[in-house]
C-alpha cells in the first residue's frame, strides 16, 4: 500500500467518525430541549428536514422555527441512534441509522416511545460535515408508555 492509498483509507474514517460525531450532537441538541438556535449550526444553509407526518423545514429559518414548535409540543426526550450504515463520496456521503426514544408531550403529560428510521445525506463545508437532508421514516412506532407498542390478544 502505498502513501496515497493509506491517506484516503485515513481520511475515509475519519469522515465515518466526524459523521458519527455529527449525529450524536443532533440527538444531543433535540435533547437538549430541541435547541433551535443549536440545530441550524449542524444543517447547511439549504439544509432540510422531513418527518413523515410531522413536515418538512427548508433552510435555517424553517428548521429553527420548527423545533420551536418541538419545544412547545415536547418536556422531554432521549434520543437513541445506532446500527449506523454511512457510504462516503468524497465531500458527500449518505446514511441510515435506526432511532428509539422516550417521550414526553406536555398535551396531557403523555409518555410515549418512538421508534423510526433516519435517511440522511451530508455534505462536508468548509471541512466539517453538516446535514443536507435528514428523513425521518419507517417502518416507525409510536405508542403509550403505559400500554406499549404490543397488542395483547
Amino acid at each position: 500500500m502505498d502513501a496515497s492509498e493509506l491517506e484516503a483509507r485515513i481520511t475515509r474514517l475519519e469522515d465515518l467518525e466526524a459523521i458519527k460525531q455529527l449525529k450524536a450532537l443532533y440527538c444531543e441538541i433535540c435533547d437538549d430541549n430541541h435547541n433551535p438556535d443549536r440545530i441550524v449550526t449542524i444543517f447547511t444553509e439549504d439544509g432540510i428536514w422531513e418527518g413523515k407526518g410531522i413536515g418538512t423545514a427548508s433552510g435555517h429559518a424553517e428548521i429553527r422555527a420548527l423545533f420551536q414548535g418541538f419545544q412547545s409540543m415536547m418536556s422531554f426526550s432521549q434520543h437513541m441512534t445506532m446500527n449506523p450504515r454511512i457510504e462516503v463520496h468524497g465531500d458527500t456521503a449518505n446514511g441510515t441509522w435506526y432511532f428509539f426514544g422516550p417521550f414526553t408531550f406536555r398535551e396531557n403529560n403523555q409518555a410515549k416511545w418512538q421508534a423510526a428510521r433516519y435517511f440522511e445525506d451530508y455534505a462536508k463545508v468548509d471541512g466539517q460535515w453538516k446535514i443536507k437532508h435528514l428523513r425521518i421514516r419507517g417502518p416507525g412506532m409510536s405508542a403509550n408508555y403505559e400500554t406499549g407498542w404490543a397488542r395483547e390478544g
